[in-house]
């Protein structure tokens, strides 16, 4: 679906530090930065069924080219003991490329 090109999944969120909705609200805002090649963000879904990983989904599908493009994404706020660096790849729905997922994280 068009809404899948619109999102990507980021692995290595630090899980069990902070309540779920606050790092939600963490990664909102490292995805809209613009210093992250960020923009607009819909929707952050996290938790999701996998630890650590979260789905971000933009207004746009270019701010996912440029957010790809970015060679390291580090999570790092005020309420965060530390930098955590992020592996973002592209989201994808049918069930070949989801399995690929799972394998490569």
């Amino acid at each position: 679906g068009h809404r899948s090109r619109r999102t990507i999944v980021t692995a290595g969120v630090p899980a069990g530090l902070l309540q779920d909705e606050v790092m939600a609200d963490i990664l909102t805002i490292h995805f809209q930065m613009s210093r992250n090649n960020g923009g607009d963000v819909e929707e952050v879904t996290y938790p999701t069924g996998n630890k650590g990983v979260a789905f971000v989904t933009f207004e746009d599908q270019e701010v996912v080219e440029r957010v790809l493009k970015k060679d390291q994404h580090l999570l790092q706020d005020k309420r965060l003991p530390g930098h955590f660096p992020l592996t973002v790849t592209r989201y994808c729905d049918n069930v070949s490329c989801s399995l690929l997922h799972l394998i490569m994280l």
